[in-house]
């Protein structure tokens, strides 16, 4: 039986690609930082996920812990230590984001695990969404998994979804990735 209803996310749009040639890399113990001199950052938030290209090092995807200022981001994953040269052009891409967890069925201590999710999306949605779950109380990054049958891959002429999953799940979380275009409108669950 469902405990509650949440809404995991209220709206969230596709950003349009960031790029310059002063865009730096810097791993410091275990902060690791995105920065650049006059290139604005400004319009990634917290669980943004961004695709770097260009980078001689850090090609990679990103997950954006926190926003310092306009021109510097800290991450979640481990970047290396890359000074812009000032001519190679260096791109920020917003393919996706995570949204904030939420407590699962299993956070409740309820047996029967049930869940179900609802996708919004407006008609020039491309990319995908799956719900991701975790059994630590404490999670951190590494204790998300993706969870089967929860995939809603935009096609831009289906703009609902809906998806029941059943796990004891002590917290979940949406994810959406390979976004290149449109509006994830709302993502609501019941747990």
């Amino acid at each position: 039986m469902a405990q509650k209803s949440d809404i995991i996310l209220a709206s969230k749009s596709h950003l349009a690609n960031v790029t310059g040639t002063d865009i730096s890399f810097t791993a410091t113990g275990t902060e690791y930082k995105i920065s650049s001199t006059s290139t604005s950052l400004a319009g990634f938030n917290v669980r943004d996920l961004i695709t770097v290209t260009g980078s001689s090092s850090n090609n990679s995807t990103f997950t954006v812990k926190s926003e310092v200022s306009a021109n510097e981001l800290i991450v979640e994953e481990v970047v290396t230590t890359e000074t812009s040269d000032g001519s190679t052009t260096t791109t920020l891409d917003h393919t996706g984001f995570v949204s904030a967890k939420v407590k699962g069925d299993g956070y409740y201590n309820k047996p029967d695990g049930v869940h179900t999710v609802a996708y919004q999306v407006d008609s020039t949605m491309a990319g995908s969404i799956k719900m991701q779950g975790s059994l630590a109380t404490t999670p951190t990054e590494d204790d998300y998994f993706d969870i089967t049958g929860t995939t809603f891959t935009a096609d831009q002429s289906t703009l609902i979804s809906t998806a029941n999953f059943t796990g004891n799940f002590v917290w979940i979380r949406a994810k959406a990735t390979s976004v290149t275009a449109g509006t994830i409108s709302s993502i609501l669950v019941n747990s």
